[in-house]
């Protein structure tokens, strides 16, 4: 509880799901000010004014990651109203779940921009006041599909391996030249959050949400560099990089039915 007494708490999507659990865990162990950012207006004002009743510091932005232009505004705000963040949980996601052909521009468009753009637009904001302190520390919560491909998972895939190679190649910036922040890459598998609703997994377990926003909580505490959920997806890269492609088809996709998880995919409405 220590390591997170009096600290500074962004969470970007923190009205429900992942991010909600985050940031009611992270003032239970003693964060000062949790910050959040959303951009479903009425659930914002619910949230913050349910934490603020119950004693917590606790402020709401009404923040659309999809548009860098408040993300600069929504940063400068805090900081003129003398906000030091010392962690930043890149939590908020979209999933469209159909074939890329049926994809519009604008679906592209939005599963990009929120869930690989943001997180640098978001880090950039508050990366130069860690630094300056030498202590922070940034979280970005990919997925295990930025590690393997899925039918009706094109273009988040793509998003997320984008956010897997910056959030890792940031982690050795920051180590390389002894800045004190710490990165740590989530790459859960399903969590039964309701953005994956409708999606089936024979195989692998769809992950409990209390018990991902937990693991999260302690690999801040840790400063690990990888959370890989659960404990089966740390053989992905081996089995991808062993494997000729076929054979990994076979066996991802039709034994462990990976490539059929998505067939009947609703997700949150």
């Amino acid at each position: 509880m220590k390591i997170l007494r009096g600290k500074t708490v962004l969470i970007t999507g923190g009205v429900s799901g992942i991010g909600l659990l985050l940031g009611r865990r992270f003032l239970a162990q003693g964060a000062a000010h949790l910050v959040i950012w959303d951009v479903q207006q009425q659930a914002l004002h619910d949230i913050v004014s349910e934490l603020t009743g119950q004693g917590f510091h606790v402020s709401g932005y009404l923040v659309d990651l999809a548009d860098p232009a408040r993300i600069t505004a929504a940063a400068e705000e805090m900081r003129a109203a003398g906000v030091e963040v010392d962690i930043v949980i890149n939590n908020a996601g979209v999933i469209i779940g159909k074939t890329f052909a049926e994809h519009s521009t604008r679906d592209i468009a939005l599963t990009m921009d929120v869930n690989a753009a943001a997180p640098l637009y978001v880090a950039r904001e508050f990366l130069s006041g860690m630094i300056a302190r030498r202590s922070g520390h940034i979280v970005n919560i990919a997925s295990a599909g930025g590690m393997v491909s899925n039918p009706k998972m094109s273009v988040y895939c793509a998003s997320k391996w984008a956010i897997i190679g910056w959030s890792d190649s940031l982690r050795i910036e920051m180590e390389q030249e002894k800045t004190g922040v710490g990165v740590t890459t989530v790459t859960p598998y399903y969590i039964n959050t309701g953005m994956f609703a409708g999606v089936r997994s024979p195989f692998i377990p769809i992950l409990d949400a209390e018990y991902v926003a937990d693991r999260i909580i302690a690999a801040v505490k840790s400063n690990r560099i990888f959370l890989r959920l659960p404990w089966i997806i740390n053989f992905l890269p081996l089995l991808r990089g062993l494997l000729p492609v076929r054979w990994f088809d076979r066996i991802g996709g039709q034994w462990l039915g990976i490539y059929h998880t998505m067939d009947d995919f609703r997700g949150r409405k």
